[in-house]
């Protein structure tokens, strides 16, 4: 089924793994752990494993605190490990599970790396949210995982040591992201007949307002995504388009194509996932109904295409339209490309104040045009005044030659580093919001 893979040749194509090996492919029930098994991500990804349970053993399930929801999906599927955040969330869920089910339950973020390289599991669905996300993504890569990458923060941090890895132990990387599934498909079996990767954006909630309307916006309002129904972080991001900026870095890192190869067009109705554009100027273009259910089984039963009760597409329903994204309106789309532009870590200086603002301004301690002055803001710190951190890897990403325990080793002084410049970030935009220190 290699055939069906993007070209890992380059120049303009150079996909981050190969495909999953011939025993993953003969494999007759594929050892599952889901990372972030009770947000929508991971609910819609048991529904299809409901839909298919001969193909799946559910090894370990995985969520921050919601341990209800967490402990009916245990009783469920009666994984042999589960993983939460802290030792209240431990105590928690034990309670909640009945005395003749006893699972290993871990804890934090070792346990979440526990659990993605668990040996009974050749296969980690990674969907917890934002940069909390990385460790388990690293853990199943460097265990040679077959990773079904929903996490985009993933690489938006530390792509460039994920690729490397990848080759090191041969593990693979499925895209969820529907936007990136999409062009995964469209890329299957093309050598190097691409010039540009285009991704779509719905738009969100807020498409075609001014910034003047923009000042007004509550938390309730940017929560309505008129699409899709997704977690409260990834739908304010999807209305300020920083959802779309963090694809631009994703697909840079995924596909190994350069920033100005990849374009962004608003499609407000989320039927047209993405495309790409050949060499002869044609384009190819991956169409469904909006329902990740559909990407997250292209994933976790590839290279196999079944149903996961989803209505077929009806192209006589709506006309379909696309625009250019207004950059002066939602300016988070340019911050996203100038931070993949600039030095060391501003990916993850614009993560992290992304994260924070989002956070202050669901909490309604900021407005919503404010989200993009404190990530801008923060951005402008970094670079005057935190020059330590401006290279985060221990080890150049031209070395490829490293040995598995030495990429263990990078892998641990990356992650400390990233948490580092990740907290003070955060604080920088927290002080700036408390008080109201930055630019207008």
């Amino acid at each position: 089924m290699a055939e069906l893979w993007p070209d890992q040749g380059g120049p303009f194509i150079n996909y981050i793994s190969g495909p999953p090996s011939e025993m993953w492919r003969r494999e007759q029930v594929h050892g599952l752990v889901l990372l972030g098994s009770t947000g929508s991500i991971g609910c819609s990804a048991l529904d299809v494993v409901a839909a298919h349970p001969k193909a799946f053993n559910i090894v370990g399930l995985a969520c921050a605190r919601n341990i209800e929801r967490l402990a009916k999906q245990a009783l469920k599927w009666r994984p042999t490990h589960l993983a939460v955040l802290d030792d209240e969330a431990a105590k928690g869920i034990q309670a909640l599970l009945p005395a003749d089910y006893h699972p290993h339950i871990l804890v934090g973020r070792e346990g979440y790396a526990t659990l993605a390289a668990l040996p009974e599991a050749s296969t980690v669905l990674s969907a917890q949210v934002g940069a909390a996300g990385l460790n388990g993504t690293l853990s199943a890569v460097l265990a040679g995982k077959v990773v079904c990458l929903a996490n985009k923060e993933s690489l938006v941090l530390a792509g460039d040591l994920i690729r490397r890895i990848c080759t090191q132990t041969g593990a693979v990387i499925l895209p969820v992201d529907s936007e990136h599934n999409a062009i995964f498909q469209c890329l299957a079996g093309r050598g190097q007949e691409i010039t540009r990767l285009i991704l779509t954006a719905s738009g969100g909630p807020f498409r075609g307002k001014t910034s003047q309307e923009l000042r007004r916006v509550t938390p309730k309002q940017a929560l309505q995504h008129p699409n899709w129904s997704m977690g409260a972080k990834i739908t304010i991001d999807s209305a300020t388009l920083m959802n779309k900026g963090l694809e631009i870095i994703e697909a840079y890192h995924l596909y190994g194509v350069p920033a100005e190869r990849i374009k962004v067009l608003v499609h407000p109705q989320s039927v047209v996932h993405s495309l790409v554009e050949l060499t002869d100027g044609s384009q190819i273009a991956q169409l469904s109904m909006p329902d990740m259910h559909l990407a997250i089984a292209a994933c976790l039963l590839w290279p196999r295409c079944e149903s996961v009760n989803v209505p077929p597409l009806d192209l006589t329903a709506k006309s379909l339209t696309f625009y250019e994204p207004d950059e002066e309106v939602f300016p988070c789309l340019r911050l996203a490309r100038t931070a993949l532009d600039g030095r060391g870590g501003r990916c993850v200086v614009l993560n992290a104040a992304n994260e924070a603002a989002v956070e202050l301004f669901l909490a309604e301690r900021c407005s919503f045009m404010d989200i993009p002055r404190l990530i801008a803001a923060t951005l402008n710190i970094y670079d005057t005044t935190m020059p330590g951190h401006q290279s985060l890897c221990s080890v150049s990403a031209a070395e490829t030659n490293a040995t598995k325990s030495s990429l263990e080793k990078e892998a641990q002084t990356l992650a400390h580093r990233i948490a580092s410049l990740d907290e003070q970030s955060r604080d920088r935009v927290y002080s700036m919001a408390r008080h109201g220190g930055f630019p207008c």
